[in-house]
């Protein structure tokens, strides 16, 4: 099944005679190595680099963080104005709240591959800026909706404005730090939505006192007042938002330099140029699909938990505003161990084994919830469920995303990961049912098995992965040739061919 997919070394691509005698291939290898030498030897010593690093991190990090915690806490604070009375003022009964959690999502899906499409044929300053104005728009003028159907078609504006986010800034991300630095900066950015969730609850808590100013209830309050924080935000975007290295105003002109090096001795020199030749191969690689089906697995208990959090600490026994502040504890230690599993993935530079962890994490936190009816108990299970989901969302997409070589197609391969793992909340939405409370059992159970099965995923890809880098060390190691003892001119040969390429080795 998978082994047409992966190529053998061919010596027309690398120039290399397997017939050749020895001093020929000697000769070839030494002169292989002194250019690579030349070519990627560190123009920056270790200090500058961490310097380097360290401008990277505070000119980009934080405000793409606080852009995707506006654009977590705009789609999951209809779960504080549930507990503020969303439902009995639009007369909404059974499942209609479900669905207006659900509908959000196709829509947000359908955004995301021709938004980073977009943003790829645009500049990330301009298209992220559209985005958010959109979205913010949407959110201030659901506060002003009478009616279940209104709320309906606002949830499915927001889906369309915020779906390209998530996707565009973790593409984003890819084309200003090396593989096993992305991991890392993936984790304080998605950090951002375990801070959505603590500081959507306090936020919640404050703002529905404000109800019944201007005649509007205090979930409507909740809408309008974050959707105007997102548009204050978006207004500075645009300027604060750096294209590419080469065009960063905060970089000298030997720092981009150094970037551009860096970036280029880690992606292999592969292809970079916009071309449909690319969004095929991206269509047509089976790895992308095992990790849209790992992703979808974890994405279900993301969205059921931060959608639902709320309602499950209600069902624990606390009352509502009081179950509202309960649920910033579970998102503090979500963040703690989201940055942590970032860092150490990306100090260790693997990232199968650790997601493998965090799925075990999550397992024994859903279980926890439903098998005993004891309070503390399942208390203590939303933490380690927590803890266990949020830190493989960016860790999986670093996954990946280190795994597709040349930039349109890892930006493809990226939303479309990214995008069917989002299909997910529309699952999340059927996922805790009024029916079944206070104890949510098959709610529980569902995302304890959509769980499982990413973990089961993620071991296989781990080994698949462990085994085709052995493999082609084992081709290569025939014609005496590492990837380090290629020249620029034997990686030219092969830049069209991505993450097949002959030289490229994918992180496990």
């Amino acid at each position: 099944m998978f082994g047409s997919s992966t190529p053998s070394l061919d010596p027309t691509l690398t120039t290399y005679d397997p017939a050749a005698n020895e001093k020929q291939i000697g000769e070839k290898q030494k002169t292989a190595s002194s250019d690579a030498s030349s070519d990627e030897a560190p123009h920056f010593n270790e200090a500058q680099t961490k310097k380097l690093l360290l401008k990277l991190d505070r000119n980009i990090v934080p405000f793409l963080s606080l852009l995707y915690l506006l654009s977590f806490l705009d789609r999951t604070n209809i779960g504080n104005a549930r507990l503020a009375g969303l439902e009995k003022d639009l007369g909404m009964k059974k499942l209609d709240y479900n669905v207006a959690l659900a509908v959000f999502f196709p829509w947000y899906v359908a955004a995301e591959v021709p938004s980073n499409m977009m943003m790829k044929r645009t500049r990330p300053s301009l298209w992220l800026t559209i985005i958010m104005v959109a979205w913010g728009v949407v959110m201030t003028l659901m506060g002003v909706v009478t009616s279940y159907t209104g709320l309906l078609i606002a949830r499915m504006a927001l889906g369309i404005a915020e779906g390209g986010l998530f996707p565009g800034v973790t593409f984003y991300i890819t084309m200003w730090y090396r593989r096993h630095e992305c991991g890392y900066r993936m984790a304080l950015f998605f950090s951002a939505a375990t801070l959505a969730g603590a500081f959507g609850g306090l936020l919640a808590r404050g703002i529905s006192e404000m109800d019944g100013i201007g005649g509007k209830p205090g979930w409507a309050w909740i809408f309008i007042l974050e959707g105007i924080l997102t548009l204050g935000v978006a207004i500075c975007a645009y300027w604060v938002i750096n294209d590419y290295p080469e065009t960063a105003k905060f970089l000298t002109a030997e720092e981009k330099l150094e970037v551009a090096r860096r970036l280029k001795a880690d992606r292999t020199s592969l292809a970079d140029e916009f071309h449909m030749k690319y969004f095929m191969d991206a269509l047509k690689d089976w790895k992308i699909y095992v990790h849209m089906l790992i992703t979808i697995g974890i994405y279900t208990p993301l969205y059921s938990f931060s959608l639902f959090l709320p309602t499950i600490v209600a069902g624990i026994g606390y009352k509502n505003n009081e179950a509202q502040l309960m649920t910033v504890p579970p998102y503090v230690a979500a963040c703690a161990a989201t940055i942590f599993g970032g860092w150490i993935a990306d100090r260790t530079q693997q990232r199968g084994i650790y997601m493998i962890g965090f799925c075990l994490l999550s397992i024994t936190g859903f279980a926890m919830l439903i098998s005993t009816a004891d309070p503390h108990i399942q208390y203590a299970g939303t933490f380690l469920a927590a803890m266990g989901i949020y830190p493989n969302v960016p860790m999986g997409v670093a996954w990946n995303g280190n795994n597709i070589g040349g930039s349109t197609k890892r930006g493809i391969g990226i939303a479309m990961h990214v995008g069917f793992g989002n299909l997910g909340g529309a699952i999340a939405a059927f996922t805790y049912r009024a029916v079944e409370k206070p104890h949510y059992r098959s709610g529980h159970g569902t995302l304890l098995g959509t769980t499982f099965m990413s973990m089961c995923l993620c071991i296989f890809m781990t080994l698949y992965l462990r085994r085709e880098n052995k493999r082609r060390d084992a081709q290569a190691a025939e014609l005496n040739l590492r990837p380090e003892d290629y020249t620029e001119e034997m990686k030219t040969l092969e830049r069209e061919r991505g993450d097949n390429a002959t030289f490229f080795r994918y992180t496990v």
